[in-house]
């Protein structure tokens, strides 16, 4: 299985977008993301690369695994 990499913010914000997130709102820099069917929303600052525990922490609050998220991006 490929290792995950951190990223930067803007890619994984199309990351988000391409799994079916809407950016709710943003606070100062931090964007709000929402989908149904999750419990809580998804928090990403908008700055820099996002570390790999919190793209690990995003994916279990999407209930989606790392094989799907490698898939989706490199299709980026």
């Amino acid at each position: 299985m490929p290792r995950l990499a951190p990223l930067h913010w803007k890619k994984f914000e199309k990351f988000l977008i391409r799994a079916g997130c809407v950016l709710t709102r943003q606070e100062a820099s931090h964007r709000i993301y929402w989908k149904n069917g999750i419990s809580r929303p998804i928090i990403l600052q908008a700055k820099g690369n996002v570390p790999i525990f919190i793209i690990l922490n995003n994916l279990r609050t999407l209930s989606m695994d790392r094989d799907e998220y490698l898939r989706i991006v490199k299709e980026l």
